[in-house]
């Protein structure tokens, strides 16, 4: 007996309605690392970051609204435009890193798991619907695709929905400049059995490490002295470290992903990479050019949406996906037969990269 073709089967997403552009960052109060004041003004700081980052403007979530509430929308979006009921659901995977995070501060809560809330709200009363979360950091939702896949393939499930939902804006540390980057959002995608003759999910790559890099990407107090002793806990970065990291091994993960699919670069329609931050985006593809010997168009190959929506980390993909799927991602489509790439990398530290044809 073969394994059935695993196809995505519904896709949805929640941008959040409110947006922030830079400009709302002007009456900040941004401390360096060592707590001092920096010596430049915030206009002169944000445009810098802006150069940088590629982030105009980013969305977050009303407040109140928790990442569990932003991932219910996005799975009853992927709900609609799929062809099953939710009753049909094997499995709910929902990739965060924070949980829904309490109203007033920062503390997370994580108990019942995201999916079993979303199940909830989703009203589905099948105990067989399985509800779990997966904390991966950025590459999450990657990584529940991956598992989908994995258990469809065995025969272990037909249907499953991997959600990816972070409200980050409740997360970072306001006197931190690293805060501009993250956002708020959710995407969530159907991964289904089907018995087409090709395509659907070809291969894999994950990797983790965890030596000097394992607090690339950690938590800690805020950057303003005067709230050391507050107790809270903020998302902290080593850009730099990140930015090294990543342009030595993310580059070598698609290619390694590619290479078990049978595919060489010029194969590959889309890839589509976490939005992490549009230079380092830029330098891993042209890292990626470079280990096959090639010079391609990185504009139509990799398609941005970091711009205007900043880094929602697990739902930057699944997002970018269901825009693209509705025709809202301009000078992007994909087609029948199109190989496409899903890639990212994030806290752990953790990369990992998924091949798959559209049927």
């Amino acid at each position: 007996m073969s394994m059935p073709r695993v196809v995505i089967n519904g896709v949805g997403s929640c941008i959040p309605e409110r947006v922030v552009k830079n400009e709302d960052f002007l009456n900040a109060t941004f401390f360096q690392e060592n707590g001092e004041p920096f010596p430049d003004e915030n206009d002169v700081i944000i445009r810098k970051f802006e150069k940088i980052t590629g982030i105009k403007e980013r969305r977050y979530a009303q407040p109140g609204q928790k990442a569990s509430d932003l991932g219910s929308v996005a799975a009853k979006n992927a709900l609609a435009n799929s062809g099953i009921n939710a009753e049909d659901l094997d499995y709910i995977i929902f990739a965060h890193n924070f949980g829904d995070m309490q109203r007033h501060n920062n503390r997370i809560d994580m108990m019942p798991s995201l999916a079993a809330r979303v199940k909830s709200q989703l009203g589905i009363t099948n105990p067989g619907t399985t509800c779990y979360d997966i904390i991966f950091g950025c590459p999450g939702w990657v990584q529940g695709a991956i598992q989908a896949s994995q258990m469809i393939r065995c025969g272990d499930a037909q249907n499953v929905m991997v959600i990816g939902g972070e409200t980050l804006s409740q997360s970072v540390d306001p006197h931190d400049r690293d805060s501009m980057i993250f956002s708020d959002g959710a995407g969530a995608t159907i991964f289904s059995a089907s018995d087409v003759a090709q395509g659907g999910y070809l291969a894999q790559s994950s990797r983790t490490d965890a030596n000097e890099e394992l607090c690339y990407l950690a938590m800690g107090p805020s950057n303003n002295p005067a709230l050391e002793d507050h107790g809270g806990s903020y998302i902290k970065m080593k850009g730099r470290k990140i930015y090294e990291y990543a342009l030595v091994n993310v580059a070598a993960s698609i290619k390694c992903a590619i290479e078990k699919a049978g595919f060489e670069l010029k194969d590959i329609s889309k890839i589509l990479i976490h939005q992490a931050n549009e230079k380092m985006d830029e330098a891993i593809l042209h890292k990626l050019f470079k280990l096959y010997g090639e010079m391609g168009d990185s504009k139509s190959l990799m398609p941005m949406t970091i711009q205007t929506l900043g880094n929602s980390s697990v739902a930057t993909i699944p997002t970018m996906l269901d825009l693209i799927t509705r025709g809202e991602l301009e000078g992007h489509e994909l087609n029948s037969g199109d190989n496409i790439i899903f890639a990212s990398v994030g806290a752990g530290m953790h990369i990992n990269a998924m091949v798959y044809q559209v049927p």
